[in-house]
């Protein structure tokens, strides 16, 4: 099985959720597909923390300090 990536899992959310909001899913299917969405958007969710991490790790000057740039 491939690897999932964040855009694979944002993509198959959306995908869930035009299915969910379409009303045409027979209620036990929108559950599971409810369930898979929950379990989709908290894989975004961990990914996206931990590449704030990193970014907040390479960000940290010599002294330890964090700089943020303003855009």
């Amino acid at each position: 099985m491939a690897k999932q990536t964040y855009e694979k899992a944002l993509k198959n959310l959306e995908d869930i959720v035009k299915e969910i909001e379409s009303g045409d899913l027979p209620l036990e299917q929108a559950i599971r597909k409810f369930e898979e969405g929950i379990r989709l958007s908290k894989f975004c969710s961990q990914l996206l923390d931990e590449t704030e991490q990193k970014i907040t790790i390479l960000l940290k000057d010599s002294d330890g300090n964090i700089s943020e740039e303003q855009r």
